[in-house]
This record gives C-alpha cells, structure tokens and sequence, in this order.
C-alpha cells in the first residue's frame, strides 16, 4: 500500500476497506461524460484494475462533458482513445479495453459491472444477469439536468461498518456493583453520546478486571448519561481506570433486482414532495427509454412536437406498485423532455460520484449502499421566463466541443460563457475539478474572458489520489502553473492565468481594484476557514458573485453568494480550541489528546525552541550572566541548557543524549511524581489522591527489543543530529548494537538534567560556561515539523512519544494514522466528494452566468455519501439595515457622481451631507484618527467603507 499517496483517503476509508478496494475487478460499459467520471474516480481512488468496454465512436457531442477524449479522438472508439488518458492517473491501476461483446462469463469475472448510459433493453439484460451471477450492478444516466442511479448488490449483502464516524470511546470514573450495573463516565456534559441498544466492550479497568475480558454487552442510557449493564454483582470492587468502547455492528442490506424495482422503486429522498417528483422522474426516464426504442434517438432539443409525444408515453406507463394514485406533473416532463438531449459536464460530476462512491461501497463493505434509487435534478437553472427558454434552432448541433451544453441552453447562453473571466482561489482537489469543468462547459474562451488560478502551493505525492490535474512528474512544482497548463490542455481554446502568490491583505497591491474590476466571478476553493472569509470578504467589497465548497471525507457543502440576491458568506471561524492546562499535560494526562499534546510540545521544546533560544543568545546576548536576578533570558536558557548539556560531536553522542531522555521523560520523572504522590495517598477528605480524572502513572524500563522503545530513540537521535549538524543513520541494526553497548554502562553514567530547578552562584558559572562553550560552534539548526514526508522521522518521535506517555499512565492508545492527521491538522479527503461539490458548484455558475434571476432559484448543498444524505436549498436573503430614511444591505453603496471637483474628503463628506444627509463625526485608516479635510484618496482607492456606530 503507498500509504503516502492514498494518506489523505486512507483516514476516509481504512486499511481494510483500503485493501479490499485495491484488490476490486470492475466492468465499466459507456464512456460518455458520465462514464468518464466514474472512471477517473475509481482510478485515482485505487481500485484494482478497470476494464472498459464502449465500441461507439467519439461525436462532437461527447466533448462536453468527456474530459480524455478531444477533436482528435472523432470517430475512434470512445474506450479505445479513453485508456491512455486513464492510465496516466495511477500507474498501480491495472485499466485494459474489451473489445468483444460481453458475455456471462466475462461477466462472472468481476466484482461489479458499471452501466451508464446505456438502453434499458441492455441494462434490464445486465442487471439480470448480474443479479442472478451475484455480482454487484449498478446504472447511471443522465439526460439534460437530470440524472439517475440505481444500484443491486444482491439479497444479502453485509455492510461491515455503516458510517463514517468513529465507535464512540469514553473513560470510566466509576462502575456499581449490582443487577444491573451502572458505568459512570467522565467528562460531564461532554462526554461522548451512547444509545440504548450499543454493544459496548470494555478495557483496562483496575479492580473490576472481569469487564475487561467480557463479551460485548448492550447498554442503556441513563437520563444523567450513566450507561445501565449487566449483573456485576458477583465481580470485583473497581478501583480505577477503564475505557468504555462501542462495537459497530455490521448491518445486512436486501436489493432487488431491476425489473422488480423498476415498478417497486425504493427512493434516496427527504420528504413527500420530493417522493412525488421522484416518482414523476422515475416515469419520465422510462418514457424517454420508450421514446429512444420507438425512433432510435433521443428528442430532439428543444422540439415541441416530441416534447409532447414523451409526454403522452409517461402518462400511458402502469401506475408504479406502491405509489399513490396522482396525476404526472405535466410541465415537468415537458421541461425534462424538451432538455433531455444535452450532455452537461455538472451533471456527469455528479451522478459520477455518487455511482464511484457506490462502487466501493460494493467492493469494501464501507458506509451503506443507496436503497436503491437515486433521482437528481436541476431544472433550476432553466429560465423561469418561459420567453427566455431557448429554441430548437438556437440548440441545433454546430458541429463543435459545446454541443452537447448548447442542447440544453442554447447558443446565446453558450455566448455568455465565453466572455466570462473567473478567479479561482485555490489549484487543490476542488479547484482541479472546477478548472476541469471550466475548460469543459466553455467559460472564458474568448477575448477578455478566461480564468485566473492563484495558489501559492506546490504539488505533493499526496495530491495525485484526488487532484486530477497532476502527474507523479508534476511533483514539488507550482500547482498554480501545473493546472493552468492541465486546462489548457483540456481546452486549448481556454484563456488561462496563474498566480503563485496568495490572495490575502499582504498582496492586496496585486489583486487591486484594477484587478477585480477584470474579474466577473471568483470561486473559491480552500481549506481554511480564514482564507475563505478573506476571500468572501473581497467578493463583498468588489460586488462579485462567490462560488464556495469544501469536503471533509465523504460530507461536503456547495454554496453561492450572489450580490444584492443572498446573504454574504458566514462560515465557521478557525479559532483553535483552548490548550490544555500545563499541569494536566506535564503530570496528569486522562486522554490521548493530553498525550498527543504533551508530544508536540517535547518535539517543539527540543529540536526547535532550543535551537532558537541558544542562537538567539548567541546573537543577541553576551555579557556575564553572574550578577542576573535569574529571570526572563535566564530562566529559558537554564530549562534549555538542561535539555541541550554538551554540543554532540559524533552520531554516537546523539543515540545517547536520546536514550538519556528517553530515562528523563519515562522512567526518572514519573519515579519523581511518585515519589511525591504514591499509588496510595489519600487526600484530607478520604479519597484518593490518583483517582477520577487523575490516573496513577507507572515508571517504564527500557527494553530496544520494544518497538515503540527503539523507534523513540532512533527518531530523537536523528532529530537532535538534524540540528546538530551532524549526520544521522537509517540503520537498525547498527543502533540495536550501539543501544546494547550503552545499556552495559553503569547507571550514573547516563546523561541526566544538567541543572536543578532552583541553582546558585556555582550552578550560575557552570551555565555560563556551558553557554560559552556553545559560543566556538555553529548557529543550530532548528527543526520545523513537517507533516508529509514520512522519512524525515518528525512523525515517529510524536507517534512514539504519545504512545510511550500512553503506556506510562495507562491510556489507550490510538492508532499512528490518527496520531498523524492530528498533528499535521489533515483534513480526510476522497475523489468522489470533491468531484460531486465540483458539480454542484458547476450548476450554480450556470446559474450566475446566465444573467439576473431570483433567490428561490439558488441551491446551497449539503451531502454526506456515507449516509446518503442529500440537502439543497434556496439560500436566506441578505440582511436589511435601516438609518433614518436608509435602507441598504452590506452589498448597496453610495455613488459619488463623475462629475466631482477635487476627489477629497472634504468634498466626498459634503456630499454625503447633502444628498443622503449623513454627518460623519470621525474616520479611521489603519486605526489612525483622521481630520475631515485636506487629505487626497489614494490614485487606487475606489470605495470608502462607512460603519454606522453609536
């Protein structure tokens, strides 16, 4: 497994999931856009090989929503140009072309079969076929701005873990004995939630050890939040300790096959009126199907008369089994047919996803399968002007890349895009996928439209599993630079710039007015809350429409910030939590956080603020420390010093200034803290000192044979080498042996802490000598952690360490891939969400491009693909404020007519005065008070931001 490619989806999905995915034989049939997507997803997540199989030669059609195919693929088969483009996304995918026709037994030979845009008479066939081989189908289509999936795993198919979130884990404070027991948790009001019915194991309890090897048990929850047990009226008085784990259940799923569920269809859908449009969508496709086998095509764009034949075909199906008897909604299937013949690279996004997420739901046993339908749609962004809808001949096929778009909206609207000039914040998973829609739907491919991308990042291993526009040779150069060239090349005719500075207040004299007056819209796609409110806060100041998305593993949300139409943008800030208190990190840790905190902070105080502490005195500090009073710059070299004792000359010296810490910090401290606190104190009240929050810790021997020992020690000696200046060692068994020889030294001998808590004049001068001798050497090198490279040993001294504090106070572990998505704040990512948010986004830049129209036809979205939960919705209104005879929301402004004199503020004040009778007592710039006159505007400045405050 190269866990450094997959790391990001690696915390998504697991290991095991991770391997079963790796070892998954997938059938694809039609690479259309939709097909496409499905593909790409599956590659770039890591299935273990992909067969493709589409005879039908490449049409102008195609190009719109098919990303590997181009002008050069006319007429060659659609899976034939398609494979190179795949293989070029992960050489470790095995992707190969069927040319023959497909058979049982070729269809016996895979895991799951694809289906997407297909007839029904061939997804009828295969889903039986499939069904009765017992191997997992799954159809996708879309036409126009709807879509649908459907998906057969068989009557007995078991999900091993049915969500996304972790067992719930929570620490013990105390357990009664009796029938039935009750287990009282720590941490009050935020204790972690349980459910009546969760099966629960426990671990590491002192006194009550037969609950440590018992079976999994359900619980109860109590009103107070105590769980309810079993009988533990015949075990043992507990003491201390414990953790209380939930077992995830696996779930069992039943699926129909097609031809059952196509009059019985069970629905992916919120409430009941989404149930009647879904149940009128489920007709219309199969009135289309109708419409495709009587004349061989699809409806032609836009054409009333075929229109109408669809919907006579809907209204004379049999009423679906199950369903209430209703009429169709008429105008509904008209608007569905007239439209149906359009490709449109948002929908394929989509739809595209989902079936990918839905494909590795079959083959690792991961989050639950849809059951078993899935009906999307956006007919929102049509016109809601029926006079603006287009005609059948503004939508007749020109013989270019758009076709499939222009079948949809016509050639007027395919206009608008192309002038159009977007900035887009951000070149990771979203922003690819955004530039890959930007080049399909045709945005910014004449004069002065186009697209900026501004990232100041470069492309890392870890990118290529979800970043689409990279390439393993990509690696370490700008992402900027790399997905302008990707895009251009999906398009040639796209007008495409790259920034490799970031867009914030330090580069506000680049992204001026001048620049945002070039610009008609910006997307941003980031991963960081305070760059989003920057960004959010421009698009306010400059009056554009913001384009906003984000995923955390499978959830994700996609919005749209109109100005004068919506509310502004008001995501979550980014304040970190409160840090804990030093107390409870240095002597009474109760969770892994206190441990993996405790971690960070030695890897920080060790091989950076050391560092930095002692070059600084060099530079800066000179003179005698005798005659100190032992305060500021005194008291941080002296905890420094005793960390640092002697300037290390050989490799040698580091492997025993690391084990000597490792004595200090496992052994010698909690001996110390026990010396002061025994196992047994008890406090004046009569309760143990090491009880409720506090866990009584125990001193640990060092044994190199221990993993976690070893990997301790040779991460701190590298570590310490690094800043050193010295050359380290890879080499285990050179340090087994090292190890062994110093272990044989007498136990004095070992390094110690130099200097005492509290220290005199003698202590003073050893300081000051010590200090001089680091004075002959070299500046340190201090070492700024790095999250990435899993060879530079940053994350095996913290994955150590915490586990090591763990075992000292009897603390569950966790494991090293959480360990390392904490430190390095990682957020989980997986292809099919950022590919599905892309999409969503897609539909609502249709929308904005397409000129004014009203709120009710914008869409926030929210998803969680592990769940299968869908939510879109019209976004709030902006907030109106008043002042006296004013009215504005914070998109309005008030104009300063061209003809002005002298652009001063004196002038600007007096016409406030006079037109809007506003008296401005007091101006701010850069939190200097200014006087109201004789001060010119910057040649830049184009707005002045007024503040009403009383």
């Amino acid at each position: 497994m190269d866990e450094e490619l997959y790391s990001r989806q690696l915390y998504v999905l697991g290991l095991p999931a991770m391997q079963r995915i790796r070892e998954a034989k997938v059938l694809l049939c039609g690479l259309q856009g939709l097909g496409a997507e499905v593909a790409k997803n599956l590659v770039l997540m890591g299935v273990g090989s992909l067969t493709l199989h589409d005879p039908h030669p490449t049409c102008w059609a195609d190009l719109a929503a098919q990303f590997f195919l181009s002008e050069e693929s006319l007429g060659r088969s659609r899976a034939e140009a398609s494979q190179p483009q795949l293989a070029q996304l992960n050489e470790a995918v095995q992707i190969s072309v069927h040319r023959g026709d497909i058979t049982e037994d070729l269809v016996r030979g895979f895991q799951v079969v694809v289906l997407t845009d297909s007839k029904l008479e061939d997804q009828l066939n295969m889903g039986a076929l499939c069904h009765k081989n017992r191997v997992y189908f799954l159809m996708a289509e879309t036409r126009g701005l709807v879509g649908r999936l459907f998906c057969d795993f068989g009557e007995d198919f078991t999900v091993v873990d049915p969500t996304e979130v972790e067992p719930t884990s929570a620490a013990i404070q105390d357990i009664s004995q009796g029938s039935p027991g009750i287990v009282t948790l720590r941490g009050g009001s935020k204790r972690p939630s349980f459910y009546d019915g969760d099966l629960v194991m426990f671990s590491d309890i002192e006194g009550m050890v037969e609950l440590n090897s018992h079976s999994p048990q359900p619980v109860r929850v109590q009103k107070d939040g105590s769980l309810e047990i079993g009988d533990t009226t015949t075990f043992s008085r507990y003491l201390r300790g414990g953790v209380v784990t939930e077992v995830k259940r696996p779930k069992t799923v039943k699926h129909k096959p097609l031809d059952i569920a196509l009059l019985q269809p069970c629905m992916v859908v919120q409430n009941t009126q989404e149930i009647q449009r879904a149940h009128c969508l489920h007709q219309t496709f199969h009135a289309l199907h109708k419409f495709q086998q009587l004349h061989g095509r699809l409806p032609k764009p836009w054409d009333p008369d075929d229109a109408e034949t669809v919907v006579w075909l809907a209204q004379d199906l049999e009423p679906l089994k199950g369903a209430k008897e209703e009429s169709l909604d008429e105008a509904l299937l008209r608007t569905i047919a007239l439209s149906s013949a359009g490709s449109l690279s948002p929908m394929a996004a989509i739809l595209g996803g989902v079936a990918a997420q839905e494909v590795l739901k079959a083959v690792s046993g991961k989050f639950m399968p849809l059951d078993q339908w899935l009906y999307f749609d956006a007919l929102e962004c049509l016109p809601e002007d029926e006079t603006l809808l287009p005609s059948p001949e503004d939508c007749h096929p020109r013989n270019c890349r758009y076709d499939g778009q222009i079948a949809v909206f016509g050639t007027g609207f395919q206009e608008k895009l192309s002038y159009k000039h977007y900035l887009l914040v951000g070149a990771g998973a979203i922003g690819c996928e955004m530039l890959k829609g930007f080049a399909l739907v045709g945005l910014g491919v004449r004069d002065n439209g186009g697209v900026t991308i501004a990232d100041m990042d470069h492309v890392e291993r870890s990118n290529l599993s979800r970043q689409f526009l990279f390439r393993p040779k990509d690696t370490g150069r700008p992402k900027a630079e790399v997905a302008a060239e990707a895009a251009h090349r999906l398009n040639p005719d796209l007008q495409v710039t790259s920034h490799t500075c970031p867009l914030d207040p330090t580069t506000e004299d680049i992204y001026d007015d001048d620049f945002f007056s070039r610009v008609d819209g910006v997307v941003a796609a980031l991963d960081s809350f305070q760059a989003r409110h920057y960004v959010a806060a421009r698009c306010t100041h400059y009056l554009k429409p913001l384009l906003e998305a984000g995923t955390q593993g499978t959830r994700g949300s996609a919005s749209v910030f109109v100005p004068y139409v919506t509310e502004v943008y008001k995501g979550p800030t980014s304040a970190e939590e409160a840090p804990y208190p030093v107390c409870t990190l240095r002597h009474f840790p109760s969770t892994v956080e206190h441990s993996l905190q405790w971690a960070q902070d030695e890897f920080e105080g060790l091989f950076r603020l050391s560092a930095e502490t002692i070059n600084d005195y060099q530079q800066t500090c000179t003179s005698s420390l005798l005659g100190t009073d032992g305060t500021g710059i005194l008291a941080l070299l002296q905890q420094v010093m005793g960390v640092l004792r002697t300037r290390p000359q050989t490799w040698q010296d580091c492997v025993v200034w690391a084990l000597g810490h490792w004595q200090l910090c496992f052994r010698d401290n909690i001996v110390e803290l026990l010396r002061k606190f025994p196992s047994d104190k008890v406090l004046e009240d009569g309760t143990l000192f090491w009880s409720g929050s506090k866990k009584c810790p125990h001193p640990l021997q060092f044994d190199p044979n221990q993993d976690t020992h070893f990997l301790y020690v040779l991460a701190a000696a590298n570590l310490y080498a690094r800043m050193h200046g010295l050359p380290g060692s890879q080499s285990q068994t050179a340090l087994r042996e090292l190890l062994t020889l110093t272990l044989l030294q007498e136990p004095d001998s070992m390094p110690q802490n130099l200097f005492s808590a509290e220290f005199g004049q003698e202590q003073l001068k050893e300081l000051q000598e010590t200090l001089d001798d680091w004075n002959k050497g070299p500046p340190l090198k201090p070492v700024l952690f790095g999250k990435d490279d899993s060879s530079n040993f940053h994350e095996d001294f913290v994955v150590a360490a915490t586990d090591l504090r763990c075992q000292n106070y009897g603390i569950l572990p966790v494991n090293r891939a959480r360990i390392k998505q904490t430190i390095g704040r990682i957020i989980p990512a997986i292809a099919t969400s950022t590919a599905v948010v892309a999409g969503l986004l897609g539909l609502e830049l249709y929308k904005v491009v397409s000129g004014p129209r009203p709120l009710g036809t914008f869409r926030h979205s929210y998803l969680h693909l592990a769940e299968n939960h869908f939510i879109r919705s019209a976004p709030s209104a902006p907030a109106m404020q008043s002042f006296h005879h004013l009215e504005w929301t914070c998109w309005h402004r008030l104009t300063v007519p061209a003809g002005q004199p002298e652009r001063t503020l004196e002038s600007l004040l007096a016409h406030l005065q006079e037109e809007h009778g506003l008296t401005v007592r007091m101006l701010l710039h850069d939190q200097a008070l200014l006087y109201s006159s004789g001060w010119p505007f910057e040649k830049q400045a184009q707005h002045l931001g007024l503040r009403s405050c009383c």
